[in-house]
């Protein structure tokens, strides 16, 4: 989805594990390795942007990880608690934008990738904890960093 906003957009990232790997894309515009992830929809909330993002973007049904609170408001009608992201970040996309990026760790029963709907990169890969500090695959720190704690939190 585009811009929502023209200063700042929510945006979800899903860092998937499955066994000992964790998944990641190289993003089509930005040639660099990022989560799965982006913009979460004005008619969604962040759960099920982030359900959204990994199904369009590689096929999978996943089971995001950590705590929800159990916390009911009865006299409340439609409250809802939400899983809290693992991580929260504000950044930089360019100049006068940012986006502020909830960081959720997810489980996957398969590592059958099937890229689709309109994007266009299908350049991905499982990525062991070795893997992640290779300099050849020239991994951001900050994703470095989500990936190898979403694999040391995960991984059997």
């Amino acid at each position: 989805m585009p811009h929502i906003h023209e200063k700042i957009d929510f945006t979800v990232e899903v860092f998937i594990v499955f066994k000992n790997k964790v998944l990641l894309r190289m993003h089509d515009k930005y040639k660099i390795w990022l989560s799965v992830g982006g913009h979460i929809e004005l008619n969604e909330d962040p759960i099920q942007a982030a359900l959204r993002e990994v199904k369009e973007e590689v096929g999978l049904d996943v089971e995001l990880v950590g705590e929800t609170p159990r916390y009911v408001l009865p006299e409340v009608p439609g409250y809802q608690e939400l899983l809290a992201p693992r991580f929260l970040n504000r950044h930089r996309i360019k100049p006068g934008h940012e986006h502020i990026a909830l960081t959720y760790f997810a489980r996957s029963k398969t590592d059958k990738v099937v890229a689709g709907g309109s994007d266009k990169s299908d350049n991905w890969k499982w990525f062991t904890l070795a893997e992640l500090n290779d300099p050849k695959f020239g991994i951001r720190p900050s994703i470095k960093f989500y990936a190898q704690t979403a694999l040391k939190e995960l991984a059997p």
